[in-house]
């Protein structure tokens, strides 16, 4: 695999604060996509909302985030990632306020729309900017605290949204899990502004506006029916959506190609779309992130309404995965780019492992369950995410040069939130097909073992993946940077 040549000037000196500053803000967009989620009950009665009123709270944040991210990563790479950060992060402020103050329903899915887009803002250039702060030898170390702030942020945004529900400050009921927001994206963007260093911006880079028409279009067509295609069963509208996407894709691609010939503006690089590994890495995160939210999804129906557990209680039992990538994050980005193939092969291999445990553990239950049955299955499964996430986003990372950083990390991340609406769309499709109108524990229980099963496939699947890499030496960097116009400022 190629690679990013080294910078010639010395590392930023205060890159590791850069990095804390960066992991604060995506942490905030992260714990936003599941924090929602136990405070359903709570809107609907205080809002006086449907079962789809609230269902569009959830999916106009996912879909907006999924269609900003190709189109917004690439204007960070021409505005200037630092910019458009602070911009993203200050917007998604606002978005949480607008969200907090939501007067009806309405509003209140407007607001998350546009958080979403904010999230689309801020999120690439949080990639791009480790990519281009950090020397090669350390990004695979910093990397790995993206696994850290994944795994955390599965589990805090119940446990936060649990709690501040629970506490009703004062009477506000599900409004602070989006205030909370306020004050930390105000501390980021404080922050992010003095320490941030200022970035080079591609210099002769415009927008493509027909390749953004296109992917939006591509992106949409397989979102928006694996958000919506479930809770309607399916309806023939969904299916021709999907089928639409790979014309569109195949669209997308040739216009790109076409883009390149004529030297004009390129949403994505042909460079990047033409390179085995880049493309072998997309679908490597895609695979990975269709097995965690599908099954956060179905663990969370499974604890709390199989078997009566709360929202804080079920946030809690869950607690052991984090700590699993936590643990194996730090030693895994102790390796750097070393044996990362290797890595990338066993990181899967254990949470396959993890879901085959989790498994025996359900098959074992009787009427009971309690968060210490879950504690080896979701530790060990957590260990595996924590040794594949570092390697992953750097493996991929390194093909995409300093130019090309923004669209590189929107690239990846779009795929992260397909793969994500996949996972959901099937884990569900599958949990709740197998559950039909049964309401025992036996029922439950067997829905569960149906989709872990799914679950280990998609991680054997990976595995299968990343075996086919073939990372070699430095050979020059996809997509280099020969010319770049002043830092901004």
């Amino acid at each position: 695999m190629t690679v990013s040549p080294s910078p010639a000037a010395e590392p930023h000196p205060r890159r590791w604060l850069v990095l804390a500053t960066l992991l604060l803000a995506g942490f905030m967009n992260l714990i936003d996509v599941t924090i929602v989620n136990v405070a359903i009950p709570s809107l609907k009665a205080d809002l006086g909302a449907s079962d789809a009123d609230v269902e569009w709270v959830v999916a106009a944040y996912i879909l907006a985030f999924a269609l900003g991210l190709l189109p917004l990563g690439r204007l960070g790479d021409i505005v200037g990632r630092k910019r458009m950060f602070l911009w993203g992060v200050g917007a998604f402020t606002l978005g949480s306020a607008l969200c907090g103050l939501a007067p009806s329903i309405g509003t209140l899915v407007a607001a998350r729309f546009f958080q979403g887009l904010s999230g689309a803002m801020m999120m690439p250039q949080v990639l791009a900017l480790v990519q281009v702060t950090f020397p090669p030898h350390e990004r695979g170390f910093a990397f790995s605290f993206f696994g850290v702030t994944a795994g955390l942020a599965s589990v805090a945004g119940p446990l936060a949204g649990g709690a501040l529900i629970s506490a009703d400050i004062y009477a506000l009921a599900w409004r602070p899990i989006f205030l909370v927001n306020i004050p930390i994206g105000i501390f980021a963007v404080a922050v992010g502004s003095l320490l941030i260093p200022p970035t080079e911006r591609a210099r002769g880079t415009a927008i493509d506006l027909v390749g953004v028409l296109l992917a939006t279009l591509a992106v949409f067509a397989v979102v928006f029916p694996l958000v919506e295609g479930r809770e309607l069963g399916w309806p023939l509208w969904s299916f021709v959506m999907l089928g639409a996407a790979l014309p569109l894709a195949a669209l997308f691609i040739l216009w790109q190609r076409r883009q390149a010939e004529r030297d004009a503006p390129q949403l994505l690089p042909i460079s990047l779309i033409r390179n085995r590994h880049f493309v072998l890495g997309l679908g490597m995160v895609t695979a990975l992130f269709s097995g965690l939210p599908g099954f956060f999804f179905v663990i969370a129906i499974f604890l709390q309404i199989g078997f009566g557990f709360t929202p804080l209680q079920s946030g809690v039992a869950t607690i052991p995965f984090p700590a699993g990538v936590f643990i194996a994050s730090l030693i895994s980005g102790r390796f750097g780019s070393r044996h990362a193939k290797q890595r990338l092969v066993v990181g899967p291999l254990i949470l396959a492992s993890g879901m085959a445990i989790f498994y025996a553990t359900v098959l074992g239950l009787d009427d009971t369950l309690t968060h210490w049955d879950l504690v080896l299955p979701l530790g060990v499964s957590g260990l595996g995410m924590g040794v594949t996430i570092a390697p992953l986003f750097a493996t991929i990372l390194t093909v995409v040069g300093p130019r090309d950083a923004g669209s590189g990390a929107g690239a990846l991340q779009a795929f992260q939130q397909a793969g994500g609406a996949l996972g959901v769309a099937l884990g569900g499709q599958i949990f709740f097909g197998m559950l039909g109108d049964a309401d025992t524990r036996d029922a439950y229980r067997a829905s569960l073992q149906m989709s872990l099963i799914y679950e280990m496939a998609v991680f054997l699947l990976l595995a299968l993946l990343a075996s086919r890499l073939r990372i070699g030496t430095p050979a020059g960097a996809a997509g280099a940077d020969p010319a770049s116009v002043p830092a901004e400022a």
